[in-house]
């Protein structure tokens, strides 16, 4: 720790270690323990600036999926699927409630009649653009307890622990 500062993973790890001494790997989960809170805490901070929009975070990952992807802002519900990590039935509610926002459209896919295409909307796209500038900013507060080497290091580790666990590409596993 170093600090001298302890959080709520601290009275966790203490209480096991209290409780069943011949644990092993209570670093380990300590560690999963401050990621997985870290990762709950950074959502609840998000939620509020979403609302603010009279957005969720599944939206805003579809509208930031289809911006990211470049113009004319369109993928196939497919290529959104991949990026989201959800069942085909969460994506078609998504796009369900951002195409009644006005947000996105669907339309049929020139090369192929069966399929279809998502693309954002003017409405969509000048949303996404204002959205993601105060979603950073956000971020950048959540962030500001960290350091430029701490930020660093932290990613460094992330990364090489995401490989690890296999999530390489969008849509990992």
């Amino acid at each position: 720790m170093g600090t001298g500062e302890t959080d709520a993973v601290d009275e966790l790890r203490g209480q096991w270690a209290r409780e069943r001494p011949d644990l092993g790997g209570l670093d380990a989960m300590a560690l999963v323990g401050r990621i997985n809170r870290a990762s709950h805490l950074l959502a609840r901070g998000m939620k509020s600036v979403f609302a603010q929009f009279d957005l969720e975070q599944p939206e805003f990952d579809v509208l930031a999926t289809l911006r990211r992807s470049g113009a004319p802002y369109e993928l196939t519900p497919g290529g959104l699927l991949k990026s989201a990590m959800v069942t085909s039935g969460a994506i078609t509610n998504r796009l369900d409630k951002l195409e009644r926002k006005g947000l996105i459209e669907r339309r049929p896919d020139l090369g192929d009649r069966r399929a279809v295409r998502v693309r954002l909307t003017p409405a969509g796209l000048e949303l996404i653009d204002r959205v993601v500038v105060v979603h950073i900013a956000n971020e950048e507060r959540m962030l500001a307890a960290l350091g430029e080497g701490d930020r660093r290091a932290l990613d460094t580790a992330l990364r090489r622990l995401l490989i690890a666990l296999g999530d390489t590409h969008l849509g990992g596993r």
